[in-house]
């Protein structure tokens, strides 16, 4: 019991000192807000809710998982985020030539700048996959894809920048 107390104890002052979390995050005690203004499009080929439905991804994830306070402009962080590329390809191709499986790609590229510790700005492009068989129409399996590719592009980009992994 003894030991059980010290453990919590020791893991209440980590976490109280507001440079570690445990949702993984490494963010000064001093920053208090994050600017995520709406993700602009930018790629050719056009998925037209693919923007809003990062927007409120990126702004799900950092008010989940962080104390910022979100705010319109001027955050102590701001991430600006556009989408660059929603490409589909194929990946497997059969004995006749036909593509038995393709691919769509999104990417994205990602501005991260903190207004008081520039030493942590982040500028970086990201991209996430997901295959489907070709005997499904893009149209059909489009939503599922991208919300399953729009998850792990957060993710990525949340790592990359607050949690800096």
């Amino acid at each position: 019991m003894k030991k059980f107390l010290i453990i919590i104890a020791l893991a209440l002052s980590v976490a109280a000192c507001g440079i570690y979390s445990f949702t993984g995050t490494n963010i000064q005690p001093d920053v208090k807000t994050i600017t995520i203004p709406y993700v602009e499009y930018k790629a050719i080929r056009v998925n037209p809710s693919l923007s809003n439905d990062m927007t409120e991804a990126l702004q799900d994830k950092f008010r989940k998982l962080t104390s910022l306070e979100q705010v319109d402009e001027d955050g102590d962080l701001e991430l600006v985020c556009e989408i660059t590329g929603y490409d589909v390809s194929a990946t497997a191709v059969t004995a006749n030539e036909v593509a038995a499986q393709n691919r769509l790609t999104v990417t994205v590229k990602i501005e991260f700048t903190s207004r008081k510790y520039p030493e942590d700005d982040v500028s970086k492009s990201f991209s996430a996959y997901e295959d489907y068989d070709s005997n499904n129409s893009l149209d059909a399996v489009e939503a599922a894809l991208c919300e399953t590719i729009i998850d792990k592009l957060v993710e990525d980009i949340f790592n990359a920048t607050v949690a800096q992994w």
